[in-house]
């Protein structure tokens, strides 16, 4: 199944996830400008480098950060706090769903951290009313999620795995560009959200491209 999922891969990924979204602030605040607030990449930036520090364990007098829970909760809520728009309460809800799932542990299996991303998932989809083919982060997640799962039961390697769900995010991203926006901001502008791709669904892409770069 491939290497455990270990504390300080997490905390990997959560700076690696930081410094995609800022290497592409540019990017996702000109996709969200036609059908958006032209915010996305500069709010996910402010949050995510808030983050990072919880991450690197650079925060002075803050809670102890010794478990999956600890570390992911934080960070959830770092993001509720400091990134506007939608985005805050839904990457927030996403990574407090995943460390709640994963629990008070500091290793855990590759099976065991899929499990916990599909319950982030689920709380995505809970707090943002959204299914898949309204052109939001769902038709990323869910699509590498059922990679990644199809590919661990498959017995293939964590890197193999995660490689496989980084491929089908950015076709899930790549795919919403033809949708009708059902859900959001770019909901209000009917057929004219049609060919341009979601912004949230690309900062989707970059979670789970930087998990593959970190966990596997």
């Amino acid at each position: 199944m491939g290497d455990a999922v270990t504390l300080d891969g997490l905390r990997a990924w959560v700076i690696e996830f930081a410094r995609l979204i800022e290497e592409h602030r540019s990017y996702l605040t000109e996709l969200d400008s036609p059908i958006g607030d032209a915010d996305h990449g500069t709010n996910m930036a402010r949050g995510m480098a808030a983050a990072v520090p919880i991450a690197s364990g650079g925060v002075p007098d803050a809670p102890p950060v010794g478990t999956a829970k600890d570390l992911l909760g934080q960070v959830g809520m770092k993001l509720v706090s400091t990134v506007g728009g939608a985005s805050g309460p839904l990457y927030g809800t996403f990574f407090l769903r995943v460390g709640a799932a994963l629990g008070d542990v500091d290793t855990m299996s590759p099976v065991h951290f899929a499990a916990g991303l599909r319950a982030g998932l689920a709380g995505v989809v809970a707090r943002g009313k959204a299914e898949p083919g309204d052109k939001t982060m769902v038709d990323t997640l869910l699509p590498a999620l059922d990679a990644l799962d199809a590919s661990l039961a498959a017995n293939h390697s964590l890197a193999d795995a995660l490689a496989d769900a980084s491929k089908a995010a950015d076709a899930g991203r790549d795919s919403t560009t033809p949708m009708l926006a059902r859900k959001g901001r770019a909901s209000y502008l009917g057929e004219r959200s049609v060919g341009h791709q979601d912004p949230g669904s690309t900062s989707s892409a970059l979670l789970i491209a930087a998990a593959a770069t970190t966990l596997g």
